[in-house]
């Protein structure tokens, strides 16, 4: 998906409606308007980027920064049990959109949300040994 066909492009060149929440040089936060719950709100990068790995770290740090701005604001308005800051990748990750976004969700106990996995310990060898192979990459 080229930025001329992504729907969120559209969004932030108001070639699309959208309820605005805040906006600055670098993104757009607005309502989303498939909401999980009340206050699911988008942070979204101003250039179309489809994925974090292709998204510039300033990009990244300002969507985040704003990101935090409206989990705030998200927060005091709906006084929600928690609040997940979710950023998928690929679609095994569910990604709908192919540019670069946050999602603001405030969350409520039994709201039968799928984010949340249970704590189950692992093998601490095996997580020594993964801890190795990411390191090689950093």
């Amino acid at each position: 998906m080229s930025g001329a066909d992504c729907v969120f492009c559209k969004i932030v060149a108001g070639q699309l409606p959208s309820i605005k929440l805040a906006e600055d040089k670098h993104c757009l936060a607005i309502m989303d308007i498939n909401p999980f719950a009340p206050g699911h709100a988008l942070v979204i990068a101003h250039e179309h980027h489809p994925d974090l790995f292709s998204t510039p770290a300033e990009t990244v740090g300002a969507v985040a920064r704003m990101a935090k701005r409206i989990a705030t604001a998200v927060q005091e308005a709906t006084t929600p049990d928690g609040l997940n800051i979710v950023q998928s990748n690929g679609p095994g990750a569910a990604q709908s959109v192919l540019h670069y976004h946050v999602h603001v969700l405030p969350r409520y106990k039994g709201d039968n949300g799928k984010l949340n996995w249970s704590l189950t310990p692992g093998d601490r060898e095996a997580i020594i040994d993964m801890a190795a192979k990411i390191k090689g990459f950093l």
